[in-house]
């Protein structure tokens, strides 16, 4: 499955890849960030309690950004 891969991809640089994160989703803290550490399931739920969106919208937006990444 290409998601499972790419986001294999995405939790083995997650230190190096924040910074994307953040463009994104700057609402989120470099604490929450921190607290994330790569788990794509609690970064799902930081942007849901964030920004008050529908788990499928947050996976949707996920997938979407992961698929635009150069890794």
């Amino acid at each position: 499955m290409p998601q499972t891969k790419s986001w294999d991809q995405v939790a083995g640089k997650w230190k190096r890849l924040t910074g994307e994160v953040k463009k994104k989703w700057s609402s989120l803290t470099d604490d929450e960030l921190i607290q994330v550490n790569g788990r794509r399931e609690v970064l799902a739920n930081k942007i849901q309690e964030r920004y008050g969106i529908a788990k499928e919208e947050v996976e949707k937006q996920i997938d979407e950004w992961v698929n635009k990444l150069k890794i």
